[in-house]
């Protein structure tokens, strides 16, 4: 059975200010069911079921950990985009195999729908230029986004560039490469983000940048912007309510 919001509340309540490990994994085990949902939406692409919900699950072990109390706001509204976003991340990390700019990814999908459409109402292959017109895109973003289909695929360094007989790297050109930019996955966020943020006033995305960018408290938000303590929170939860439905709704466009 799902585990009602105020339960969550005070399993959460148990685990970050108790220290109680079992409060952790009764929430874990309580909202199974929830992640078992979510992840039943992305079947059929080719994982089992039981694979998403693993990985739905490390979404939601993240979403238990990072969890904020005094955000004001319900644990399901935090945890489900946490969910999504991990199985998403698991099919964009599974089906291309370098990473592409999400625009990019979803353009390069949507092109050759487009292409096959101008084409049986010109009766003709269309140009770049009308199939970005058609797009609604820039040539260069179309061009590039043509270009990383060829990320679906890739062929081991080795093989693409095998190294001279005194190399000392014996043509195993991984010896060569660096560590993973973490900047990349704050890109996408920010990208995934950006959406939610038009959506929100003025006095919304200050409230926001207040909480979560430099970290101040809400009685410090409060008395610097001359509110109550209360009005402030109720601002951060339908800022965020206003964030979750943004972001869902781009996760659902995207599927």
């Amino acid at each position: 059975m799902m585990l009602t919001p105020a339960e969550a509340r005070i399993l959460l309540l148990r685990y970050h200010r108790d220290g109680d490990g079992r409060a952790r994994e009764q929430l874990i085990e309580g909202w199974l069911p929830q992640v078992r949902k979510l992840a039943f939406r992305f079947g059929g692409r080719g994982e089992s079921l039981e694979d998403l919900v693993q990985v739905g699950m490390v979404g939601l072990i993240k979403a238990v950990d990072r969890f904020d109390l005094d955000r004001g706001v319900e644990f399901s509204t935090y945890a489900v985009p946490n969910v999504i976003g991990e199985i998403k991340r698991h099919f964009r990390d599974r089906a291309w195999a370098v990473r592409v700019p999400r625009e990019l990814q979803e353009l390069a999908v949507r092109a050759p729908r487009e292409r096959e459409r101008l084409a049986m109402r010109l009766a003709r292959e269309p140009s770049l230029a009308e199939l970005a017109e058609a797009l609604a895109v820039e040539e260069e973003l179309l061009l590039e986004a043509l270009t990383a289909k060829s990320a679906y695929k890739a062929l081991s360094f080795s093989a693409a560039a095998p190294a001279s007989e005194d190399d000392e790297t014996e043509g195993n050109l991984l010896e060569r490469l660096g560590d993973d930019d973490p900047g990349y996955e704050r890109c996408e966020h920010r990208l995934t983000l950006r959406t939610g943020i038009a959506c929100l006033d003025d006095r919304e995305r200050r409230v926001l940048l207040l909480r979560f960018a430099r970290e101040q408290t809400q009685s410090q938000i409060a008395a610097q912007l001359g509110y109550s303590q209360m009005h402030i929170c109720r601002i951060i939860r339908r800022a965020l309510e206003k964030l979750q439905a943004a972001v869902l709704d781009e996760n659902a466009a995207a599927a």
